[in-house]
């Protein structure tokens, strides 16, 4: 059999189940890559179904759907939108550019007719968005085309005889170079077709060009288009009521559930500085369903972000591929290919001024009817109490159908009518419950939504309207709140400076927030649900925020209506407490009738003075404050409880303390972060008990590496290699026990992590290899893990480079965090950590704090259960973290599925911490989280202080290990049947929530293991460095150089890595005299050639190379040139993959070709 073309696809399944229905190719592409925005581009194609028409398909159109079924991967969804773009007429290369266009709307340097045609195409259809490398074929063409921000390999070559290969890496074939006569690669944005039938390469700049010029898309767009900021004011438009009026801002502040942290920590500084502001330590306050205190809808909601799978974005870095325009108003048919003459309205930023709103309402008159708007109420009767919320919503809805149908174009939801007679509807819940609702009729595509509210202040807001619909939002009541500070002297800038700086934050805010999920557009992110509900009732959600995920089933309408109005009438009725001030609030610090906290003042107190007394009253005394949560529910696992044993066994038989603190690790917090004496005070007392300290992403001193005079050591044996890679070398690598690779934090998933300037000083700089003063911030993703295999690959260099220690991955929790983890075991990871969002920090945006990522209880249930279902649980140990305090902490992590247990904020504290929460300030009056050396000189912690602590939560677990009747922790891991959940019965609005989904027990085939109980197998006996090992033997014992000749292929990878952790583990950094191991190598080498490569090693291949070369390159010299009798132009031709010297700390590397 003979065939023109080909199109093969290899890769293991990540985010979903493995099926043969799912598997690639499909009908028209194969696909390396993620798309982040799906549940948003099927919830938009099912909301055209009304409104799509085609001359060519007709009738036929009806019979198609769903276009989209349920149930399908990412993959499936995308092959199922260009088979339609395709049967409705477009070719296959115009329909790829409508769904993944390239970054067109800040690239000055782009043709205007190519532009136009973005531009226009961008009302048609929203990008799918994410990593995406796509070979598509419809047996006439062959192509691909990479996303916007090229993140995923496509080497191409093409032969003297016409033969074109496109692959992820080069030397997939085995084919003499000299008959190649072009190598290059796809690059972002771009594409590459061949046209069989006319036998020829269109190259990108030619296809592109035939597209755009096909339709008049410049003329089109001057007819059609209209920019608000270009439209006329509105003379005589009569102000909003009510508005600026002092009388009752505070009323109308606290009716939308204001504080006094919303002030300070919120509108205080974004008005101030053009940002979103910056906090520390973690959140340890209830999820919005356990609050006593009336919360607004949005807390019950985290954000979803990227992990390894797909990359979050950096949005500093990669500005140019970002956007926050947005399209207000109907969208075209999808397949009027030539319609050219649908209006839209378009908007710089999604945050509207007072003054831009009003030109939306008055749009009618200015364009001459294009547009027509709608305002709909979203308040009720007061008087109708919390049982009118429901037909409230249900009005609003009927109102909303009611005016798309009477051709109202512009549907703008508004709760000024807030009053003492009218109570807001939460304007998160309004947004969703239309935007939903006219997609359930088809009608969605035939109007814009816009929201007018007193609500939204923080970023988390935005994103909330966003995800759930709204194309635009004018935050009225912010914008009153920050005049009324500027004239009251709290903010000095003038009055557009403030509304600026407001407006500029939200929208940094909101791009960071889509890059965490690796999402450019807001056109993308607009109705994408990127989403968790936590704490909401499974109905209320699929009826209103349908295909948002929750797994903890919760609160209703009744409790969100219940929740709006007792924010209500504190606001309006007569209690004196409110009468003149905000709420204090107490999410962000601890205050007197703010929220509940787990570290109190007293619970500091009590676990200092246990530590310090060695004293295990006082713990007792400290572990029943934060176990005890019947007054106050603070964590999901406070509504846990054990199933005892019939019959307890003794304590003596219970496996020893000693034992069991082995298991315990101190979490990832950076010396740089925190001062050298709290870092390495941790340090010491986890190796004198056998635990593991980690050195965080900051890298550690040399000095660390050696024993202490008095036998004790400063090494953490968990070395963290996060996106910075600051202080990763080889040194490094070999001196620890595990190496964990940071995908997420915590505190902050989705993005990369922060130190501020004024705690760089001289040795933080000297140690990260930086410039002191100068603050570090870490790129959202490893730029060399783009996928689960580059995860794979990274994984695979570090055991290069340290044989002997368990490679770790970081993840955090949210849902799918189980299949994730499970790929994370199909990628070789010994070690899996599953982060819960209550982690603390030295430094993050606030909205990250509360607002991204789920507690640990969610995601380590998860994981546990997806894990056993695939049969992969005894390969792979997990760590749980993020919030533990107690021994009953580690019982239920256990029970759910830990093996092994992380503490950071609890030794911190024993250590000295006094949870001020100003450590991203540099002040900390401890001398734990400072570089001051004034303040530094207070630390008082001792190693002491830290074993006994975890000896006494030790001892806490084994008493509860005996009453269960389990003898080992072995015994106890995974046995969720043990748990039972307690209803939380005098809670005014827990009292719906069901643990269920967290307590399945995953049933186990026979002879499955439930814990870690395996190896896993890298495969490094195939490595090829054994042979430069034994042939560097002269070199490594006496210092004689050597020379070595082989040839190599691109199943070789991490050539050089095995043998410079043999170097450091002699030399340290310094390594060998230059040229001491010289090794020549010819042919086409793997991913990561030269990585973490050692002084005194030099690597000169005569070939080419993938990616990643030099990667952590560590003194080394690396050389890549074409071989001998190569005819190819090197300008002109790649000869080494992406991401090149990524990590690099010192040495040399030589490319005769493009990088």
């Amino acid at each position: 059999c003979e065939s023109a073309l080909c199109l093969v696809h290899q890769r293991f399944s990540t985010n979903t189940f493995p099926s043969w229905k799912l598997a690639h190719p499909y009908r028209f592409i194969a696909h390396n890559g993620e798309i982040n925005t799906v549940r948003g581009n099927v919830n938009w194609m099912y909301a055209r179904r009304r409104t799509m028409e085609s001359d060519l398909i007709g009738a036929d159109l009806d019979k198609m759907w769903p276009i989209i079924p349920h149930g399908q991967s990412d993959t499936a969804c995308l092959d199922n939108a260009l088979e339609l773009l395709v049967a409705g007429g477009y070719s296959l290369s115009h329909a790829m550019m409508m769904l993944i266009p390239e970054a067109w709307a800040g690239n000055p340097l782009m043709d205007g007719k190519r532009k136009a045609f973005y531009e226009y195409h961008a009302a048609l259809m929203e990008p799918w968005d994410g990593p995406a490398s796509i070979a598509f074929t419809d047996g006439r063409q062959i192509g691909a085309t990479l996303d916007r921000n090229g993140l995923r390999p496509a080497r191409f070559l093409i032969t003297e005889d016409d033969l074109v290969v496109m692959s992820s890496e080069s030397g997939v074939l085995p084919i003499p170079d000299e008959k190649i006569v072009r190598k290059w690669r796809l690059q972002p944005g771009k594409m590459l077709l061949i046209d069989l039938e006319e036998g020829r390469i269109v190259e990108d700049a030619e296809l592109k060009r035939t597209l755009a010029e096909a339709e008049p898309y410049e003329e089109w767009l001057k007819e059609t288009q209209h920019k608000l900021e270009e439209l006329s004011e509105i003379p005589d438009a009569p102000a909003p009521a009510p508005s600026n009026d002092p009388s009752t801002l505070l009323d109308r502040q606290q009716a939308f559930g204001y504080t006094q942290e919303d002030i300070q920590f919120f509108l205080e500084p974004m008005a101030s500085e053009p940002d979103d502001p910056i906090g520390s330590m973690g959140t340890d306050t209830p999820i919005a369903v356990l609050s006593k205190k009336p919360k607004l809808l949005y807390n019950y909601f985290k954000q979803n972000f990227a992990q390894v799978t797909n990359p979050p974005i950096d949005p500093i870095r990669e500005e140019l591929v970002m956007s926050l325009v947005s399209m207000i108003g109907p969208r075209p048919n999808l397949l009027g290919r030539h319609a050219g003459m649908h209006k839209r309205l378009e908007v710089a930023q999604p945050v509207l001024t007072n003054a831009e709103l009003e030109k939306i309402r008055s749009i009618e008159d200015l364009l001459d009817g294009s547009f027509r708007t709608a305002t709909m109420d979203t308040t009720w009767p007061a008087s109708e109490g919390a049982a009118g919320l429901e037909k409230a919503l249900d009005r609003v809805c009927a109102e909303a159908t009611d005016a798309v149908l009477a051709d109202r174009n512009i549907l703008i939801l508004s709760d000024r009518a807030v009053s003492a007679e009218r109570v807001p509807i939460p304007a998160l819940l309004a947004t969703a419950a239309v935007h939903h609702s006219l997609i359930r009729r088809g009608l969605r595509t035939q109007t814009g939504l816009v929201v007018e509210t007193g609500e939204a202040r923080e970023v988390h807001h935005f994103c909330c309207l966003a995800g759930y619909g709204a194309e635009a939002v004018n935050p009225y009541l912010a914008f009153e709140t920050l005049e009324a500070l500027r004239i009251q002297n709290a903010l000095p800038q003038k009055p557009y400076e403030v509304q600026k700086n407001f407006i500029k934050a939200v929208g940094k805010g909101l791009l960071k927030v889509m890059s965490k999920m690796g999402i450019s557009t807001y056109q993308s992110y607009c109705g994408a649900q990127i989403f968790d509900a936590v704490g909401l009732h499974s109905g209320f959600v699929e009826k209103y925020f349908t295909g948002t995920a929750t797994t903890i089933e919760g609160a209703g309408w009744q409790e969100i209506a219940e929740e709006t109005v007792r924010r209500h009438r504190d606001a309006f009725g007569d209690n004196p407490i409110y009468r003149t001030m905000l709420d204090p609030g107490g999410d962000y610090a601890f205050r007197l009738r703010g929220e509940d906290h787990a570290w109190t003042p007293e619970s500091v107190a009590r676990l200092q003075h246990a530590v310090r007394g060695n004293s295990s009253d006082e713990y007792k005394a400290f572990a029943e404050t934060i176990n005890e949560q019947s007054e106050r529910l603070l964590t999901i696992r406070g509504l846990m409880q054990f199933k005892w044993a019939d019959k307890a066994i003794p304590v003596e038989e219970v496996e020893p303390a000693a034992a069991i603190v082995k298991r315990f690790a101190t979490g990832a917090m950076s010396f740089g972060s925190i001062s050298r004496e709290a870092h390495t005070t941790l340090a010491i007392a986890m190796n004198r008990i056998g635990g593991k300290s980690n050195t965080g992403e900051g890298g550690e001193e040399a000095d660390r590496f050696k024993p202490m005079a008095n036998g004790d050591s400063m090494r953490s044996a968990i070395k963290q290699i996060a996106s910075g890679r600051f202080g990763v070398t080889a040194e490094y690598l070999v001196n620890a026990d595990d190496l964990q690779i940071k995908m997420a934090q915590g505190a902050k998933p989705g993005e990369g992590g922060q130190l501020p300037g004024h705690k760089v000083d001289e040795n933080i700089a000297r140690v990260r290899r930086s410039t002191p003063g100068v603050g570090l911030i870490s790129p959202p993703p490893h730029h060399d893990i783009y996928s689960i295999e580059d995860l794979a690959q990274l994984i695979h260099d570090l055991k290069n480079v340290n044989p002997v220690a368990r490679v770790s991955v970081k993840l955090v929790s949210e849902v799918g965090v189980g299949t994730v983890a499970a790929g994370v075991s199909k990628a070789r990871a010994d070690h899996v950590t599953i982060s819960g969002y209550e982690g603390g920090t030295g430094a993050s945006p606030l909205t990250s704090l509360t607002h991204a990522g789920s507690p640990w209880e969610i995601g380590l249930a998860e994981t546990q259960q997806t894990l056993v279902l695939n049969g992969l649980r005894g390969r792979i140990a997990v760590q749980v973290d993020g919030g533990l305090r107690t021994g009953r902490d580690v019982a239920i992590g256990a029970l759910l599925g830990a093996d092994e247990f992380g503490f950071a904020t609890a030794p911190l504290i024993a250590a000295g911490c006094i949870m001020m929460r100003k450590c991203h300030l540099n002040t900390c009056p401890v001398g734990v989280a400072t570089q001051d050396p004034v303040l530094r000189k207070r630390f008082t912690g001792q190693p002491e202080h830290v074993i006994n602590y975890f000896f006494f939560v030790a001892e806490e677990l084994r008493e509860i290990m005996a009453r269960l009747g389990f003898r080992s922790l072995n015994e106890m891991i995974g046995r969720v049947d043990r748990l039972d959940m307690r209803q939380a019965v005098d809670h005014w609005k827990a009292g719906g929530v069901d643990l269920s989904k967290l307590l399945y027990q995953a049933p186990a085939r026979e002879g499955v293991a439930i814990w870690n109980t395996e190896r896993q197998d890298h495969g490094l006996d195939k490595a090829l460095d054994h042979k430069l090992i034994e042939a560097a033997q002269p070199a490594l014992a006496k210092g004689d150089p050597v020379r070595v000749e082989l040839p190599v292929t691109n199943v070789n990878r991490t050539v050089g890595a095995m043998l410079s952790g043999e170097v450091a583990k002699r030399t340290g950094h310094a390594g060998l005299p230059e040229d001491t191991i010289s090794v020549k190598l010819t042919g086409t080498a793997g991913q990561s050639f030269g990585a973490f490569l050692a002084r005194g090693v030099s690597l000169e291949l005569a070939g080419d190379a993938n990616d990643y070369v030099g990667k952590g390159l560590s003194g080394g010299r690396v050389v890549v040139r074409q071989p001998k009798g190569a005819k190819r132009n090197p300008t002109e031709n790649i000869i080494v993959g992406n991401t090149v010297l990524y990590g690099a700390i010192g040495g040399e590397a030589y490319f005769e070709g493009v990088a």
